[in-house]
C-alpha cells in the first residue's frame, strides 16, 4: 500500500474516523505499516485479541505504546519520512 494511502489512514483515526480508517488499512493484509495500523485501529476499538493478531505481522509489540494515539502520530511521523 502506498505511504499516501497510509498517511490518510492515519489521519483518519487521529480525527475520529475510526472506519474510514480501518476501511482503507484492511484492504492490504500483507504490508507491515497497514498491519501496523490495522492493530492500532482495533487497540482503540478495545478489541486487544485482534489487535494482537495484527501486531504479531509486524516488528512492534502490542505493549510497545501505552497511548495509541502517540502511537498513531509516531506513525504518521514515520510515513512523512518515507
Amino acid at each position: 500500500m502506498d505511504r499516501q494511502t497510509l498517511r490518510e489512514s492515519v489521519e483518519a483515526a487521529l480525527m475520529g474516523n475510526w472506519h474510514k480508517a480501518h476501511e482503507i488499512v484492511q484492504q492490504d493484509e500483507y504490508d507491515p505499516l497497514a498491519c501496523w495500523i490495522h492493530a492500532v485501529l482495533h487497540k482503540i476499538e478495545g478489541d486487544t485479541w485482534n489487535s494482537r493478531y495484527w501486531y504479531a505481522r509486524t516488528d512492534h509489540p502490542y505493549e510497545e505504546w501505552d497511548d495509541p494515539l502517540d502511537e498513531l502520530r509516531a506513525i504518521l511521523v514515520l510515513l512523512s519520512r518515507s
